[in-house]
């Protein structure tokens, strides 16, 4: 099977990826990072009246069409209405009330002052200047109006919308029900952290970095394990999954060594190849397969290479699966902070930091088995296959995850 292009790879992928059909409609705080199932609507302008944006005193502007320094103009203090509090009465002329942050305007006003501006005796201000028509005034529906989108079906939900959706009295919204994902790593030099660690032994960070990136991304993870280096045992484990989850996830024995087991797995499964091996580096050597259902896919066991293609191949697929509608990473162009000495005979990506200043930088270690030069990292560049040693200063492509 020929090797092909990440974005030949994403699209194989994503035609064999069909959203989680089942939704559930669940409580606000319950829906941060899930997909909506649906379109929601803002079912009234807000703010649902017209309000103030300061403390001060709120009256009709003409009040105050006399006014200056040198005669300031007295009003009447007639009530006083904090935030949550509504005067009912009308407030005519040669009259105010003091007002708080957020409170309605009442009938007959159209302009706000601060209190600080003004001169206080009593039951009566003066205003030494003229008020104009809606100055410090918040207009009902200024914020949202009634009908406006608030939450469009197969956007992830995060905080922001969560407080939009609140402030409209929206309890619960309807989402798609979590992406259920398997994830295990394969070879029998794997330890699990706090065991005492043996001599060739090295302890298992992938199945610790994929688990954790799952969760971040709101899937309903199952953490399988280690699985041995050993064909039928390694396929009877992935099989026993391929009712229960929508992807069953791996990491190492994808390369040509003696125990890269996967190539005899897929087989022994009964599962379709979709691919083996992707045009860059890392990760190159990544296969895609399906079970009935259920989508396979096995990265690179070397730890920062899983990271790369999970990132950059595995994550559109998960995406479509949780039901999001824009499932592709952004890219943009940037300059780069520091040099890349090495030519890049193939398309390689490089781990990147992206920089207040909108330029990207480069960490000293590039190795596909580092893995502590990635965690301060945000993006990648994309490095286009034929390309020289990058000097700083050079205009590079780079992905957001």
């Amino acid at each position: 099977m020929q090797d092909i292009e990440l974005e030949q790879a994403i699209e194989v992928l994503l035609g064999h990826t069909v959203p989680v059909a089942e939704t559930e409609r669940v409580p606000l705080l319950e829906a941060v990072g899930r997909v909506a199932a649906e379109d929601v609507y803002a079912a009234f302008d807000n703010p649902p009246f017209d309000r103030s944006p300061l403390d001060g005193y709120t009256f009709a502007s003409a009040s105050t069409a006399d006014a200056s320094a040198e005669h300031p103009v007295r009003l009447s203090v007639i009530g006083e209405e904090c935030a949550g509090d509504f005067f009912a009465g009308a407030v005519g002329a040669g009259e105010c009330v003091r007002i708080m942050t957020g409170g309605a305007i009442p009938k007959g006003c159209d302009c706000v002052v601060r209190q600080e501006d003004v001169r206080e005796e009593g039951d009566a201000i003066f205003v030494p200047f003229t008020s104009q028509p809606f100055e410090n005034y918040c207009y009902a529906g200024e914020d949202i109006k009634k009908g406006n989108l608030l939450v469009r079906r197969g956007q992830r939900i995060h905080a922001a919308q969560i407080a939009v959706l609140a402030s409209e009295g929206y309890a619960a919204v309807c989402v798609h029900r979590r992406v259920r994902i398997a994830v295990a790593s394969t070879g029998d030099e794997l330890m699990q952290p706090g065991e005492p660690l043996r001599p060739g032994k090295i302890y298992n960070s992938n199945l610790y970095l994929l688990a954790g990136r799952l969760k971040e991304l709101g899937a309903e993870v199952t953490v399988v394990g280690s699985v041995p280096d050993d064909v039928e045992r390694a396929a009877e484990v992935i099989a026993s999954y391929a009712d229960r989850v929508d992807l069953f996830l791996t990491s190492g024995g994808v390369s040509v060594g003696k125990k890269d087991i996967m190539h005899g797995v897929v087989p022994a499964l009964g599962a379709e190849r979709l691919f083996w091996r992707v045009c860059m580096k890392p990760g190159a050597p990544a296969i895609a397969y399906t079970r009935g259902s259920m989508l396979g896919i096995a990265l690179s066991g070397n730890p920062f290479a899983a990271y790369a293609t999970f990132e950059l191949m595995a994550r559109p697929a998960i995406a479509r699966l949780a039901g999001e509608t824009d499932v592709l990473m952004p890219r943009r162009r940037a300059v780069l902070a520091d040099a890349f000495p090495k030519p890049c005979r193939g398309r390689r990506f490089l781990r990147a930091r992206m920089e207040a200043d909108g330029r990207v930088s480069l960490p000293d270690q590039h190795e596909s088995g580092s893995l502590f030069s990635a965690a301060g990292c945000d993006a990648f560049v994309d490095v286009p296959a034929g390309t020289p040693p990058l000097a700083a200063g050079a205009e590079v492509d780079v992905v957001i995850p």
